[in-house]
């Protein structure tokens, strides 16, 4: 490719250094990235097997600047990856090594609660946990919490669909999305839902929630606050086996108990959380549940007398009701600290997220213990037991050769037992880049080209998050080109090939 030298002597594409023109007068000198040593500070988001350097860093204060980096993309072909805070786990936020890294840390205004709807209008760059902070005195929280909930965005929480421990009763991401302003892969700013809960014609903001970037970047998003609870009960219980806990998680749901969460923590796991962050779960425990239930305090009592009884019957040797914040807050630190507390009993290790129905838990948990034993690669579950949504943290130390090919393959051989029970890859962490070879092994081609089509309608330049979640582009003019042959669909006459 044709290069040009930028005044830091970096050699850009012409594309590049038309974009940065582009730009200049428009975004603050301060959020324009030239210099290499810089741009390396972006070059993996939270899973940082996958490293780019992306060509240019552009971080817009509001959404007019925004539409401007992107028309300036369109106008010129330039790829481009939005970035919240680069929390995610799939590599959604990989750079494109030639294109532009759009970072939206510097637009978090929360620009609007709206108390009697219940509604809050905030940018994309908004903390997830600073949505419940500014409605708590107003009475509401934010419900999606994944455990990075502290530092991730709001607007990566929308490009992944995030859940979190409380989605098990209260749902993800896409259920609390009442609308959004969204910038088009050419630059246009449009509107999408609204502050009702329901809009007429096509759900184009469903297909936003979770596209991973590949449609196009929201720029303001309107939410659902929920009411703050009468009563929350939190509860620690420790059981030998991860058998008796999923059991008594089957039977607290054939109860028809809807808890606001059930975590499920292993063995390897507690140890983990343990060294880090001193949780003091229950000794000797093979597996811990962390429930919580809330509501109305007479409802909150019936249900938490029945999950003690269900628990004991089920084997639990030690339930401990939290019986202050301090004490909720201990408890659910040892949960939501375990990824990173990985890190305290491995060098390296792997997030994996998978989902299953949560009754086949017991016999997918067996053959992850028979893979790990097998392959001699150590696995730590932690994962919302209430849901089935898995996160196996496949442990291995990258100084010795082999063992990263040896956690890669248990990591897909884990992936292929949530497709074999009718579960998918993903079930909160998003297809980004990391899994993008495994959509084949869940869709057909018909099905993938279906949804490229999709994507072709929002984006037809394909400049939009390129190289993400589809395995092999074929209808866009990606790398590595056009699909040859005629679609399907279009050969039938159901669809038109943009």
């Amino acid at each position: 490719m044709t290069t040009t030298q930028e005044p830091t002597g970096v050699e850009v594409s012409p594309e590049i250094a038309a974009v940065t023109d582009a730009v200049r007068g428009v975004i603050p000198a301060a959020g324009i990235i030239t210099d290499r040593t810089r741009l390396r500070t972006y070059e993996c988001d939270g899973l940082a097997h996958y490293r780019v350097t992306p060509a240019l860093v552009v971080i817009p204060e509001d959404a007019a600047q925004l539409a401007t980096v992107i028309r300036a993309c369109a106008a010129h072909g330039v790829p481009y990856v939005a970035r919240g805070s680069g929390t995610g786990l799939s590599g959604g936020a990989l750079p494109h090594a030639e294109g532009v890294l759009v970072v939206t840390s510097r637009m978090r205004a929360i620009t609007e609660i709206r108390r009697a709807d219940q509604r809050a209008v905030v940018e994309p760059g908004v903390i997830n946990l600073d949505v419940t902070k500014a409605a708590t005195p107003e009475g509401y929280y934010y419900a999606p919490d994944p455990s990075s909930q502290q530092i991730c965005s709001i607007g990566g929480n929308v490009a992944e669909n995030s859940g979190g421990a409380h989605c098990l009763k209260y749902g993800f991401t896409t259920n609390h999305v009442l609308g959004a302003d969204f910038v088009t892969a050419e630059g246009d700013t449009v509107p999408l839902g609204g502050l009702a809960p329901d809009s007429p014609g096509y759900d184009l903001l469903g297909a936003v929630v979770g596209s991973e970037g590949t449609l196009g970047i929201v720029t303001s998003t309107t939410v659902r606050l929920v009411r703050l609870p009468e009563e929350v009960r939190t509860i620690l219980v420790g059981f030998e086996t991860t058998d008796q806990a999923g059991a008594a998680t089957s039977a607290i749901i054939a109860a028809g108990i809807v808890p606001a969460a059930i975590e499920m923590m292993d063995a390897l796991a507690i140890e983990a959380a343990e060294a880090a962050v001193q949780c003091n779960y229950p000794d000797g425990a093979g597996a811990v549940l962390v429930i919580e239930l809330d509501g109305a305090s007479v409802e909150v009592e019936q249900e938490y007398v029945e999950v003690e009884r269900l628990c004991r019957e089920n084997g639990s040797f030690e339930q401990r009701l939290a019986v202050d914040p301090a004490e909720r807050a201990l408890i659910w630190r040892g949960r939501k600290s375990a990824f990173a507390a990985v890190g305290r009993i491995s060098p390296d290790y792997i997030v994996q997220d998978g989902v299953i129905p949560r009754t086949a838990l017991p016999e997918v948990l067996h053959r992850i213990a028979e893979l790990s034993e097998e392959s001699g690669v150590r696995v730590a579950n932690v994962f919302h037991a209430g849901d089935g949504n898995l996160h196996p943290l496949v442990l291995f130390d990258d100084a010795k050769e082999g063992a990263a090919e040896a956690a890669e393959k248990v990591s897909g051989a884990i992936l292929d037992l949530c497709i074999e029970h009718r579960g998918s890859i993903t079930g909160e962490h998003g297809v980004g880049m990391d899994k993008s070879k495994y959509m084949p092994r869940m869709y057909n081609d018909e099905d993938l080209d279906t949804m490229q089509l999709v994507r072709c309608a929002f984006d037809p330049q394909s400049i939009s998050n390129p190289g993400k979640v589809f395995p092999t582009p074929r209808l866009c003019g990606e790398v590595p080109g056009k699909r040859k042959e005629a679609h399907p669909l279009v050969q039938a006459g159901l669809a038109d090939a943009f």
